[in-house]
């Protein structure tokens, strides 16, 4: 990883239809590069994510956005290309990752030693704290083996949040829930973040997730950002409010989803999308 100085990089109209100042910068990728032997992964990227900016990444399986993602999340080195990253930076991954022989709350506190939080007392008022946020207070003492699938996402949602990310990256944190559930975190997820105010970056396959949940939406395709466009619609976001299946029909087209009506489009993406 490299702290580099700040670059200011001209939005593309559909991304700032109106003109309107962007937020300050905490991430910043100019000319960035990957390659893994002779295979270019990403080529030449550049991106801004502004502060408290909710931002998702669409692409096909294999298009690069996890190493985008590991990138940001500092799991990666940088060889070409220049990178900017704040210091305060959480991950939600697919699975929940907690350790079974740790309880719940003291999942939360993963990495943090309770010392440097006040001590043992303190910092466990801090996991019960961000285990109400996410509506888990009364699983605190829980293994995590007994926490349903949606549950143990809300635990993970807690030990990212607890940490007071100044970025947030979630790595298609609802693949793995049903329909139900998905929407229920799709809630949680957009009040926490208008609670904390992280900068968000959402890696996903899922073209409804993005839409409902994103300022603004990019498109990564053979190692290139192809689409970036903002999300104008007013939140609460349904996919039967005006606007919301045009902007579906657009991204789908520019992931390569083509179909007769927008019913057999929806089926049709969620079949090669998440099953590329």
């Amino acid at each position: 990883m490299q702290n580099q100085t700040l670059f200011a990089f001209k939005a593309l109209d559909p991304a700032n239809p109106s003109g309107s100042p962007a937020p300050k910068p905490v991430v910043q990728l100019r000319a960035f590069t990957r390659r893994f032997s002779n295979n270019t992964v990403l080529d030449s990227i550049d991106l801004e994510i502004g502060e408290g900016e909710f931002v998702a990444l669409l692409g096909r399986s294999g298009s690069g956005k996890t190493t985008i993602l590991r990138t940001l999340a500092g799991l990666d080195t940088v060889s070409e290309g220049e990178v900017k990253l704040p210091s305060a930076r959480a991950v939600v991954f697919q699975e929940p990752r907690l350790l079974p022989w740790k309880r719940v709350w003291n999942n939360v506190l993963l990495g943090l030693e309770p010392k440097a939080l006040g001590g043992a007392k303190a910092a466990r008022t801090l996991a019960q704290k961000a285990l109400s946020e996410v509506g888990l207070d009364h699983r605190a003492d829980a293994w995590p083996s007994t926490l349903s699938g949606g549950e143990a996402q809300r635990a993970a949602l807690a030990r990212a949040l607890v940490r007071e990310p100044k970025l947030l990256l979630l790595d298609e944190p609802f693949a793995s829930l049903d329909a139900l559930t998905r929407i229920k975190m799709h809630a949680l997820v957009a009040s926490l973040w208008q609670a904390h105010k992280p900068a968000v970056l959402m890696v996903t396959h899922d073209v409804d997730e993005a839409i409902a949940l994103a300022d603004r939406v990019l498109i990564l395709a053979e190692g290139k950002l192809i689409v970036e466009r903002r999300v104008d619609l007013p939140r609460k976001r349904q996919p039967g409010q005006p606007g919301f299946a045009a902007l579906r029909r657009y991204f789908l087209e520019q992931l390569g989803v083509e179909a007769e009506d927008e019913t057999q489009q929806h089926a049709v993406a969620k079949e090669i999308i998440l099953g590329s």
